[in-house]
């Protein structure tokens, strides 16, 4: 699977299980974890939504963009915007919350943080996946048939000498 559908199914999972959370600690089965894990579920969503527009972003840069828009709205809950705007919709809520807590910031972290060793984990197992199949990174086939097995983004040896020069490097016979 492409990168950016993937981030869009993870998007939703995030979002179920935000809600599953949600709802677990409202009706009192998760008690004091529901908080810290609905924040931290805040931020990977941060990070999957960052990772929908930047796709080429690296994990870590998306994890500390995460956390960094995790935490300017959080910080923004100490002025009076944030309330203005959920009095003016009630589900922007969800989104810009109220009231600020100065915990949610590391949990915000630990969201940021599981989401990088997630994404570095899953771009890894299927760039050797890939690899495998003869499939150079993002599904393509390699040039060599991946004959060689080089790793995605290195070109096998053997095929430097098949190829005729850049332009650039060709000389001029005049």
């Amino acid at each position: 699977m492409r990168r950016r559908p993937a981030l869009a199914v993870a998007a939703l999972v995030t979002v179920a299980a935000g809600l599953a959370v949600r709802s677990a600690g409202s009706a009192g089965v998760l008690g004091a974890v529901s908080g810290p894990a609905g924040d931290a579920l805040y931020a990977v969503l941060v990070y999957v939504l960052v990772g929908v527009l930047a796709v080429r972003a690296r994990p870590w840069v998306l994890a500390a963009a995460a956390w960094a828009l995790s935490a300017a709205v959080e910080t923004a809950q100490l002025t009076a915007l944030p309330a203005a705007v959920v009095g003016l919709w009630e589900p922007a809520r969800w989104v810009l919350g109220t009231t600020f807590h100065a915990p949610d910031l590391a949990s915000y972290a630990v969201g940021a943080v599981l989401a990088a060793l997630v994404d570095t984990a899953v771009t890894r197992r299927r760039a050797g996946r890939d690899h495998d199949r003869g499939l150079a990174s993002g599904g393509v086939p390699a040039r060599d048939g991946g004959a060689a097995r080089t790793p995605p983004g290195q070109r096998a040896r053997d095929t430097w000498a098949s190829e005729p020069p850049p332009p650039a490097a060709r000389r001029s016979t005049r």
